[in-house]
């Protein structure tokens, strides 16, 4: 009996020598493309919000991989964006070295492409258009919201990442991109379009004075750029100087960016209360909140559709749940999940999915949008006729606006 303990704690000590060495002997022997990987794994392992990793292994995945011969960078890219697509969410994606310095500056500067957001449709796969960027050749083209994009310079899009679709569609002033659009309705149609500067300036502001009494200002916000509250900010001072007495928001075609600029510009509106609700993968809720003043207190009316999305939805949610404002337009795109951006040693990055987000009355609206409160449609306008009589959504809200229930509201509030 005293042999066998005997035994059974050597097998039991060699065990542990033996895992130990397991452990410890393997990383002190990794390759610079195996420390690469190593490093998005574990940003992966400590941030993603789904603590199942999609049902599998997750550890067992980084071991399966580190078996193998990672030669070079591309081997390890490779790697790693297989990594990340046994996830199957869409917006947890690796970034290359120009592609992450590309969405940085769509974030805080100005490119050069065809002017789309896009997005991978959650259910399907399929690669769509969530908004072309005002004035951009897309928007010229009159490419929709929710047009699918089939082929890029007659690669399908099936068989591209996100943002190598998106990196096709950028490229030098002046060349061109051919891409294959599938409609609502119609048959897909070949679009050939010439790449331009587009400028990422997300505020367009001005005073209309054409409603009887009420001068009202209208502000179209295009994107949640770094710039965008200061932007904004400056644009409320300006009406306000000018005796605008209400306002209306256009949010229409705002495909979101940074989820701090959307916090900050809810808080433009609200003297206090909820901007919005964070869930990370514990479960844990964290929130933002109001704490004023307002920039104003003029009644406002937010004009949404099927291209307003995420920190556009939070802002729209944010004020529809506070009773700060109106929607009016179509329900919104549905994506109510947080990305955060990662750096990897090598200048590459990873964007990660680490939390969803809830509006002020815990709506979870991932996948469903939220719904306006007066629903109007609208067929295809330019973009010189947004805010104008032609604009049936416009007119609609200029309406809703300077009714005396919603100004009488407005001042009881």
């Amino acid at each position: 009996m005293r042999k066998r303990a005997f035994w059974v704690g050597v097998l039991l000590l060699f065990q542990i020598i033996f895992s130990l060495t397991w452990w410890t002997q393997p990383a002190l022997a990794f390759t610079e493309e195996q420390k690469l990987f190593s490093q998005a794994w574990r940003i992966v392992s400590q941030s993603y919000i789904d603590d199942t990793f999609n049902h599998q292994n997750w550890w067992q995945l980084r071991e399966r991989t580190l078996q193998k011969h990672l030669d070079n960078r591309d081997a390890t890219y490779s790697a790693i964006q297989k990594m990340l697509e046994s996830l199957e969410d869409p917006f947890t994606r690796f970034l290359s070295p120009n592609q992450y310095r590309s969405l940085q500056v769509n974030t805080s500067g100005e490119l050069s492409g065809v002017g789309l957001q896009i997005a991978l449709d959650a259910e399907t796969g399929e690669l769509e258009v969530i908004t072309p960027i005002a004035g951009s050749p897309a928007e010229q083209a009159g490419i929709q919201p929710r047009d699918r994009i089939l082929e890029i310079d007659g690669i399908l899009s099936s068989k591209l990442t996100l943002d190598e679709a998106a990196s096709r569609m950028r490229g030098t002033i002046g060349t061109k991109v051919t891409l294959k659009i599938q409609g609502k309705e119609g048959e897909p149609k070949s679009i050939e379009l010439v790449r331009d500067r587009i400028a990422l300036n997300p505020v367009y502001a001005v005073l209309d004075s054409s409603q009887n009494s009420t001068p009202i200002g209208y502000i179209r916000l295009t994107q949640f750029s770094a710039n965008a509250p200061a932007e904004l900010a400056d644009a409320i001072a300006r009406l306000e100087e000018q005796g605008a007495q209400g306002y209306v928001l256009d949010l229409r075609n705002n495909p979101g960016g940074l989820l701090q600029a959307g916090i900050e510009i809810a808080r433009f509106w609200l003297d206090k209360g909820t901007v919005v609700y964070t869930v990370n993968r514990q479960g844990t809720l964290g929130s933002f909140e109001a704490y004023g003043p307002a920039l104003t207190e003029d009644p406002l009316i937010v004009l949404v559709n099927q291209g307003t999305a995420s920190a556009s939805e939070i802002l729209a949610g944010a004020l529809q749940d506070n009773g700060r404002a109106k929607l009016v337009g179509e329900k919104t795109f549905g994506k109510g999940l947080i990305q955060s951006l990662f750096d990897l040693t090598d200048g590459s990055g990873l964007a990660v999915t680490v939390a969803k987000y809830e509006t002020p009355k815990h709506r979870d609206i991932h996948k469903l949008g939220i719904q306006p409160d007066v629903e109007v449609s609208l067929e295809p306008i330019t973009l010189s006729q947004v805010g104008t009589a032609a604009d049936e959504q416009y007119q609609a809200a200029i309406k809703l606006l300077t009714t005396q229930s919603v100004l009488a509201e407005a001042v009881k509030s």
